[in-house]
């Protein structure tokens, strides 16, 4: 680790491992995101993508590229980046790698305020996600309410967002019983989580918010690496530790929601990243740059796979994340409970 200062006299600490992890993270997805652009019943060549891209492309490839498939990969890096913060925030603020946002109800919250739309209003793809976005962010305020007793704390905020989690799944059934077929049909598919479909509609909303808060996580770094030691020792540290955590936790249903709200509930993403970034930094903290380039990488990568290992058939991209994260999720639990934490 080493001491980096900068003009005016600001400073900040920079960990040469985990740099060269983020910055090869980053590679990986952006070179699978050239790749995926490329896959489909065109097939176009990772150089001939990179052409169009710079512009320099023939009008049927930058048709192909930018109007149809670079909008679905842009979406793929977005959500992924999103659910990785969101899923780092989490798990430092509970201090728990279970406290993901799909492990603790966020999710689910999301599905309901999206299925609520679709059985109720009949809404369209506008509504969905803004029904979606509102249930993220009502489940946010409720967990964090039912969680509250002189302050929200790590095992409580998972235990009571475990509980919002069952009691919404079944609102979540209780919604599919109550739709017509057609409503119910489209409402399994959102379910599902996919990025088919696509757009620049579904591009700008999350890229100007995750323009806003990611500059407000990176600011709030230290103090979450603080909280992690505990509240009194961030209080010792001059932490204000309430704020810092409220605000860390909006931020993180926000970019959870947003992520939601563009390609449904894609499960897992926002659990394995932050693990699978630690572990490649080895550095303490929330990794917040390497959390979102894994999860971004893995978004990209879960995609390609959804159409390309399965012959013909093209699954949705969430079916893929859920095998391999149900996988993880076990592996988690049984090392957890080795380790004497559960």
């Amino acid at each position: 680790m080493k001491a980096i200062r900068i003009p005016g006299g600001l400073s900040f600490r920079a960990e040469p491992r985990a740099m060269a992890v983020v910055g090869g993270l980053a590679v990986l997805a952006l070179a699978a995101g050239v790749v995926l652009i490329g896959t489909g019943d065109f097939t176009i060549p990772p150089a001939d993508v990179i052409s169009s891209l710079l512009g320099s492309g023939s009008p049927a490839q930058d048709f192909i590229i930018n109007e149809l498939r670079l909008p679905r990969v842009l979406v793929a890096l977005l959500v992924g980046a999103s659910l990785g913060i969101s899923g780092a925030l989490f798990q430092s603020i509970s201090r728990n790698p279970l406290g993901s946002p799909d492990v603790i109800g966020f999710g689910q919250g999301s599905s309901v305020g999206a299925l609520v739309v679709i059985v109720f209003l009949h809404g369209g793809t506008v509504a969905v996600s803004l029904g979606a976005l509102v249930g993220g962010l009502a489940t946010g305020v409720a967990v964090y309410l039912l969680a509250w007793k002189k302050g929200v704390h790590g095992y409580r905020l998972v235990l009571v967002g475990i509980g919002a989690a069952a009691m919404l799944t079944a609102c979540i059934h209780y919604l599919l019983t109550k739709s017509t077929l057609v409503d119910a049909t489209r409402a399994m598919v959102w379910l599902t989580g996919s990025l088919d479909g696509r757009d620049w509609a579904q591009v700008w909303p999350l890229l100007v918010l995750f323009v806003v808060l990611l500059p407000l996580v990176l600011v709030y770094g230290r103090p979450l690496r603080m909280l992690e030691m505990g509240d009194d020792a961030a209080y010792a540290l001059g932490v204000p530790v309430q704020r810092t955590r409220t605000v860390l936790m909006l931020c993180a249903v926000l970019l959870n929601a947003s992520a939601t709200a563009a390609a449904g509930p894609i499960s897992f993403v926002a659990l394995t990243a932050p693990q699978l970034a630690r572990r490649l930094t080895r550095a303490t903290g929330p990794n917040i740059l390497a959390s979102a380039c894994m999860g971004a990488a893995l978004l990209v990568v879960a995609d390609w796979g959804a159409q390309r290992l399965f012959g013909e058939s093209t699954l949705p991209v969430g079916v893929l994340t859920g095998m391999v994260g149900g996988v993880y999720l076990l592996w988690l639990l049984v090392t957890e409970r080795r380790a004497g934490r559960i």
